[in-house]
């Protein structure tokens, strides 16, 4: 009989503790709970009704074919949408150059297992998304953070630090609009200084895009992979989700780049998922091209900027300057970032949110070493206008208890 599993276990996997943010959910179960924590779209922006209607022509006309296995790089009618999809941003690409993934997760980790050997370095922004961090985490890779400024990464310290390695990280990972956790956005000049060190060093530039099309307020910028382009160069993945514009149940993304990267994930993917399901997929193409894109977003920009607003609003009400609170102000995305007195651990702190029924997502989880913990992430988008106001109350009554 084995008594001893964890011998059997990978070195990699014996003290891996898996997704840190998924772990604070089962304290969320009393529906007295105001969650500010989760990263759920509002359930308000699916399009029930155009779902149904194409759910149902996809299993009239296609029963045969829409529940079997398909194509492990992604359906060729899902490909050539996102090519026309993506043409509005400035990037032109062929489907060689796309990979369907089974989320944005998924993209993440095809990314970690294509490049990353045990302790590989890769470069990341100080705070970051944390699914990258745990997704990464699985290679074992060395990561060096680096304080995130208020228009973005820290091109000129990620400078110094690339000056002083003798070994070159694998890649730089970056989220440039509406990061996850704090809701920044990196400014044009950044992104461009960035592609910079990428072709000084020779590093890949691995860019997250889960929220860029949910800019509620001033001028898009050009995407990294698009400027890229424009250089003629190769040296930026680019991550896509449908999770947070469309639903994230139906668990499809995509990533793209050079056609020798994109075939090389394809590959992995065909070990370790094999395909992602083509009703899922074709659901996804009916988005892009059928259910009026354009009409949706624009109802989700104003849906989504209001509930900014009111918790913006709220912030500012019921948390007064001599406490020395401070949070991002984001122009579009899902989360932002609120910065507490260094002597609050915001993990401590959430224990003691959930007896004032509101939860919060604790900092520390979006670090990739050395966390800081006087920090919270906040989500606006699923909680109802009502409910964000009564959240900000309550959250405010625990930390004025902690002062």
């Amino acid at each position: 009989m084995i008594t001893d599993w964890k011998g059997k276990y990978s070195n990699i996997m014996k003290d891996f503790e898996g997704y840190s943010i998924g772990k604070i959910f089962k304290y969320l179960n009393d529906p007295e709970i105001i969650s500010l924590a989760g990263g759920l779209p509002s359930p308000d922006m699916f399009q029930k009704a155009q779902m149904r209607e194409v759910s149902t022509r996809l299993l009239e006309d296609n029963l045969e074919n829409i529940f079997q296995y398909t194509a492990v790089p992604g359906e060729e009618s899902l490909k050539d949408a996102v090519i026309e999809f993506l043409k509005r941003d400035e990037i032109n690409i062929s489907k060689e150059q796309i990979v369907v993934t089974s989320s944005g997760q998924h993209g993440l980790d095809l990314t970690g297992r294509l490049f990353l050997n045990s302790g590989d370095i890769i470069m990341i922004d100080r705070p970051t998304f944390a699914g990258a961090i745990v997704a990464f985490q699985m290679q074992n890779p060395k990561i060096i953070g680096i304080d995130i400024e208020d228009d973005g990464p820290n091109v000129i310290e990620y400078k110094r630090q690339l000056d002083k390695m003798d070994t070159k990280p694998k890649f730089i990972y970056v989220v440039p609009d509406f990061q996850n956790p704090t809701g920044i956005t990196t400014s044009l000049a950044k992104r461009e200084a960035l592609l910079d060190l990428s072709y000084e060093f020779d590093i890949p530039i691995v860019e997250d895009s889960p929220y860029r099309d949910l800019r509620y307020r001033g001028e898009p910028i050009p995407s990294i992979f698009s400027l890229d382009q424009k250089r003629n160069g190769t040296n930026v993945i680019g991550l896509y989700t449908f999770s947070k514009i469309f639903c994230p149940g139906i668990r499809v993304g995509f990533n793209i780049g050079a056609k020798e990267v994109i075939e090389k994930m394809g590959n992995i993917k065909g070990g370790n998922i094999l395909n992602t399901p083509k009703y899922n997929q074709d659901l996804c193409t009916a988005f892009l091209t059928v259910m009026d894109y354009d009409a949706h977003m624009k109802k989700c920009k104003a849906y989504y900027s209001e509930k900014l607003d009111v918790f913006l609003q709220s912030m500012k009400e019921y948390f007064p300057p001599q406490w020395g609170v401070k949070w991002t102000k984001p122009e579009g995305g899902l989360f932002l970032w609120v910065s507490l007195p260094s002597k609050i651990d915001t993990m401590k702190l959430f224990y003691e949110a959930i007896k004032y029924k509101v939860a919060f997502v604790p900092g520390e989880v979006f670090f990739g070493e050395n966390p800081s913990t006087n920090h919270m992430r906040i989500n606006f988008s699923f909680a109802s206008k009502e409910q964000i106001k009564e959240a900000v109350k309550r959250l405010a009554e625990c930390v004025k208890s902690q002062i």
